[in-house]
């Protein structure tokens, strides 16, 4: 069975397949490594026009350098040794959390209409993303009850944290390809005392680097959340719309 048939499989399984939109595109836009706070500038220009009904849907990939991020009620306390990276708190769920170089960072700018106006069924579709790319890598990932996320055994290796603006979302999730897990200590990850975290290259896939599975998420993306159409985007043209960000606050620095 190829990749692309065990992916299908998989959300053939998943239940997401069922009331699927045709009628939508998604705009797709590799950004390469670009610094938190341009990306998180970009993400609140394109939900202003998302709201606007300027653009469509689109979805950002990308790696960060060095950052350590909080979400709005997440504990300080979790951030244990940050040293000279960046900590910054922003809109969205969820506890503290490590970006940086080999991992594949996820940020959906999207419109739920109707029904799928629902968070967790939300958050339950971008892990079926994750689990379904690992798939095609050959890795058998999966949830883990009452938490967010995915998982492979007891190890973390894809990390979700979102927020809404009159429901367009923005931020997303975080998959490591080949992160160096070390920058890991310096937190308690997702506030989960004692969370080991892996990665795609720990898993033995040496080779593998964020960009080459970027085009996989896409896929994935657009199948589970039911896109006709994939259309591919640059970052200068995503960055000609202008919009001052918000809500963003520096914790220490």
């Amino acid at each position: 069975m190829s990749s692309a048939q065990k992916a299908n499989d998989v959300v053939a399984k998943s239940g997401f397949g069922e009331q699927v939109n045709y009628s939508r595109t998604l705009t797709v836009a590799w950004l390469g490594r670009i610094e938190y706070l341009p990306a998180l500038e970009l993400q609140n220009s394109l939900v202003s026009a998302r709201l606007r009904d300027d653009i469509g849907d689109i979805l950002l990939l990308l790696e960060h350098p060095h950052v350590f991020t909080l979400g709005r009620g997440a504990d300080e306390r979790f951030v244990l040794n940050p040293a000279d990276i960046p900590v910054y708190r922003v809109s969205r769920g969820g506890q503290v959390t490590y970006h940086g170089p080999g991992q594949l960072i996820g940020y959906p700018i999207v419109k739920l209409e109707g029904a799928e106006r629902d968070v967790i069924r939300y958050l339950r579709q971008l892990e079926q993303v994750l689990i379904e790319v690992l798939a095609m890598l050959g890795i058998v990932a999966q949830r883990r009850a009452g938490l967010t996320g995915v998982w492979i055994g007891q190890e973390k290796i894809a990390s979700i944290g979102v927020g809404f603006r009159r429901w367009v979302s923005l931020h997303g999730f975080a998959l490591n390809v080949a992160t160096d897990l070390s920058f890991f200590d310096a937190i308690v990850p997702c506030g989960i005392a004692g969370c080991r975290m892996t990665s795609i290259t720990a898993q033995g896939l040496e080779a593998t680097t964020s960009e080459s599975v970027s085009q996989k998420v896409a896929d994935r993306f657009a199948a589970v959340f039911g896109y006709q159409r994939i259309l591919q985007a640059c970052e200068a043209e995503l960055s000609a719309l202008d919009d001052p960000a918000a809500h963003i606050g520096e914790v220490r620095r």
